[in-house]
């Protein structure tokens, strides 16, 4: 459990379990911080996924499938006694819809609120043209050039050769990950009952989010924060975030 989930502010009485989904090439850090931001019913957890932090010497994993059997299969027992949410930023909203995906269509389980952020719907034809971006064929300049212009890793750890390519080699395996992703809702008859939240940044590349009211038949919210790609580092709009999402849990009825 602590391998493949950072939970630094316990709170065994809380009434509902907000599990996290990082970014590519992303930690535990920035979402683990959040758990002394929020009130006592809530308890804050980021998962961690293999080739970084404490799990730096395991291989990263393979695919879309590997991740989310791990994941599943790690919570489940802790998602089957509390309530829970998700929330996951980019690479983390594919990420955290795939495992309600598979809780929902194997186990029953949904949680009661799907916070998703910097992503398109994953059953949105805007998603495709990712799974083609040739992740080994790109310079990794380029790469770099990406990460900086959009945020999230600061100037200084970039100067670090070592922490450098480590990023750059964790950012490319995070995204074959996301390439073996693929959903397709006329194959399948699972939907969501959950209200869906989607956050994006107002100077980010638009989303497709629309598709996202095909999913679910609970309700569908759409905000944007000021700020481009990495907008929930902004200390303002991270208290925005936290107290909506406190709002959206406690108003579901716990």
């Amino acid at each position: 459990m602590e391998k493949l989930v950072a939970c630094p502010y316990k709170r065994p009485n809380a009434l509902c379990r907000l599990i996290c989904f990082p970014w590519a090439g992303g930690g535990t850090s920035q979402f683990a911080k959040w758990g002394k931001l929020f009130n006592s019913s809530i308890e804050v957890s980021s998962v961690r996924l293999p080739g970084r932090e404490s799990r730096l010497n395991e291989p990263f994993a393979k695919d879309m499938k590997t991740v989310v059997n791990e994941i599943t299969s790690v919570l489940l027992k802790e998602l089957q006694e509390k309530t829970f949410a998700f929330f996951g930023h980019s690479f983390g909203s594919y990420l955290s819809f795939a495992v309600a995906l598979h809780l929902k269509e194997k186990y029953g389980l949904e949680p009661i609120h799907l916070f998703v952020s910097g992503g398109h719907a994953p059953n949105s034809e805007a998603f495709l043209p990712i799974k083609s971006i040739p992740i080994y064929d790109t310079e990794d300049e380029d790469i770099l050039t990406y990460i900086q212009t959009s945020g999230g890793t600061s100037s200084e750890l970039l100067q670090n050769e070592e922490i450098k390519n480590h990023l750059l080699l964790t950012f490319k395996e995070d995204l074959r990950v996301l390439q073996t992703f693929s959903f397709e809702k006329a194959e399948r008859n699972i939907s969501f009952s959950c209200d869906i939240t989607c956050f994006n940044g107002s100077e980010d590349k638009p989303y497709d989010l629309e598709a996202w009211h095909d999913l679910t038949s609970g309700d569908i919210s759409f905000y944007k924060l000021p700020g481009d790609h990495f907008y929930l580092l902004e200390p303002s709009n991270e208290i925005f975030l936290i107290k909506h999402i406190t709002r959206c849990i406690e108003n579901a009825g716990l």
